[in-house]
C-alpha cells in the first residue's frame, strides 16, 4: 500500500512538472515571436539600426518592452509584487516606466526611451512609436481607467503628454511637447499647449516619423492676432476721419 501511494504521488508529481514544462516553454515560445516582432519593428523605423545584434543588446525600448511582457504576465496571474519588482528593475536599467497592468500592443518601437513613462490603465495598440520624454499619464482627476488608449499606428512625438483617459485615434500624430487633455480623431495631427487638432483626414504626409514638417499653432495665432489688429487699426482710422469730418 505505501509503495503504491509513492508510486502515485511521484506520478502527480511529474505531471505536474510536466505541464509547468508545457508552460514555461508556451511562454518562452510566445516570449520569443514578440522579441521578434520589436526587433522588426526597431529595424524598419530607426534608420540609425545598423543589425539585429545591435538592436538586441544596446536598444533600452526593446529592453523595456521585453521586461514589460514579463512583469504584465505575472500581473496577470496575479503575481503583483513579483511584476512590480520587474518593472522597476526595468526602469532602473533603462530609464522607461511601464506599470505591467498596461495592456500593449505588436511593434512598439521606443526610441531612445530616456524618461518615458506608462500608467497602469493605459493601452496601447499595435505599431504605434513613442520617442524620449513621453507620458502616457493621468490627470488625478479620476478613478478607474484613468490613462490614455492609443489606436493603430500612432506616433507620439519626444516630450508629449498625454493625459486622462482619452483616445488617440489610428494613425494619429501627437507633435513633440504637446499636452493633449481630449480625443484626437484618427487620421490627425494635434499640437500645441494644449493640443489642438491642425490636421485631420489630410494628405498623408510622405515620412510618418516626421516631427518637424507639421503646423505651428503659435505661428498661427500669432498670423490671426496680427490680422485681427490691423483690422482695428483700419476702423479706428475710419472713426478718427468720419470725427474729423463732423467737426469740419
Amino acid at each position: 500500500m505505501k509503495d503504491s501511494s509513492f508510486d502515485r504521488q511521484t506520478e502527480d508529481f511529474g505531471a505536474q512538472l510536466q505541464e509547468m514544462g508545457k508552460r514555461a516553454l508556451s511562454f518562452f515560445s510566445a516570449l520569443s515571436g514578440e522579441l521578434k516582432e520589436t526587433v522588426d519593428a526597431v529595424k524598419e523605423r530607426d534608420p540609425a539600426a545598423k543589425s539585429t545584434a545591435e538592436v538586441l543588446l544596446l536598444y533600452s525600448g526593446v529592453h523595456a518592452l521585453m521586461a514589460h511582457r514579463v512583469a504584465h504576465r505575472l500581473y496577470e496571474k496575479e503575481h503583483y509584487l513579483t511584476a512590480r519588482a520587474v518593472s522597476q528593475a526595468s526602469r532602473a536599467l533603462t530609464g522607461i516606466e511601464i506599470h505591467p497592468a498596461a495592456k500593449i500592443g505588436k511593434g512598439l518601437f521606443i526610441d531612445h526611451g530616456m524618461g518615458v513613462v506608462i500608467g497602469e490603465t493605459a493601452e496601447i495598440g499595435d505599431n504605434c512609436t513613442l520617442y524620449q520624454g513621453v507620458t502616457l499619464g493621468g490627470t488625478g482627476k479620476d478613478v478607474g481607467k484613468r490613462h490614455p488608449t492609443l489606436g493603430n499606428n500612432v506616433m507620439v512625438g519626444a516630450g508629449a503628454k498625454i493625459l486622462g483617459p482619452v483616445e488617440i485615434g489610428d494613425n494619429s500624430k501627437i507633435a513633440a511637447g504637446a499636452v493633449v487633455l481630449k480625443q484626437v480623431p484618427k487620421n490627425s495631427t494635434a499640437v500645441g499647449i494644449p493640443a489642438q487638432i491642425v490636421r485631420k483626414n489630410g494628405e498623408k504626409v510622405a515620412d510618418d516619423l516626421d516631427q518637424v514638417h507639421i503646423p505651428d499653432p503659435v505661428s498661427a495665432e500669432l498670423h490671426r492676432l496680427e490680422k485681427e489688429i490691423k483690422r482695428l487699426e483700419a476702423e479706428l482710422a475710419e472713426l478718427k476721419k468720419q470725427g474729423a469730418d463732423h467737426a469740419e
